[in-house]
């Protein structure tokens, strides 16, 4: 379990596809800290389990269902990703509860400034629509945010200045891919709705 709040930007130093599935070697960015194998990070939202160390950086295996899911499957060195160690028990919950089962891509239609943030809007595939709802949290390549605005399949985020800068918002151009995880509490109601009414999940 996470919590959506960043604390670092990895890079990704090498990635290796085996078949259906991908070897990944992520540098992390967090000085002073070596994750276990078998430790569980957020890779932009994505959960990912240590498997090794690598010559540059933490190794990690990416299966079908997770390159399916997300942008992932097109990734390569160099790429940037947000970084998130695993919420442990006693910390305190700043964001909101994020997975880090992701639920869908979407994509960047106008980015924000690097440095004073400001009005970043996505395009929500239609099947997450019915998650979103104004004020609600959305996890976008692992960050909590907050929606700001529905226009249809269009969505706005006002992003602060100190997220722009400590994450990967701040450098993401219009049509680039973001991993999208909804609250995980708006599956839950249609779920429970969908027993005491006996109708089809959309889930």
């Amino acid at each position: 379990m996470f919590t959506g709040l960043i604390e670092s930007i990895g890079l990704v130093a090498g990635a290796r596809k085996d078949g259906p599935e991908m070897d990944l070697e992520v540098t992390l960015g967090i000085s002073g800290w070596t994750p276990e194998v078998g430790a569980s990070i957020a890779l932009s939202g994505v959960c990912c389990t240590v498997t090794g160390r690598g010559g540059e950086g933490v190794l990690f295996r990416l299966s079908e269902e997770t390159l399916r899911c997300s942008w992932f499957d097109g990734i390569g060195p160099g790429a940037k990703l947000n970084i998130e160690r695993a919420l442990r028990v006693g910390e305190p919950l700043g964001g909101h509860l994020v997975q880090g089962h992701v639920d869908g891509v979407g994509q960047i239609l106008k980015p924000i400034d690097a440095r004073a943030g400001g009005e970043l809007w996505l395009e929500i595939p239609d099947a997450l629509l019915p998650y979103c709802a104004m004020k609600g949290s959305i996890s976008v390549d692992g960050i909590s945010l907050t929606l700001a605005s529905l226009q249809g399949r269009r969505a706005m985020i006002a992003v602060i200045p100190h997220t722009a800068a400590e994450t990967t918002l701040g450098s993401a151009g219009p049509g680039q891919p973001v991993n999208l995880e909804v609250d995980i509490l708006a599956k839950y109601v249609e779920r429970m709705l969908a027993a005491r009414f006996d109708l089809k999940s959309t889930s």
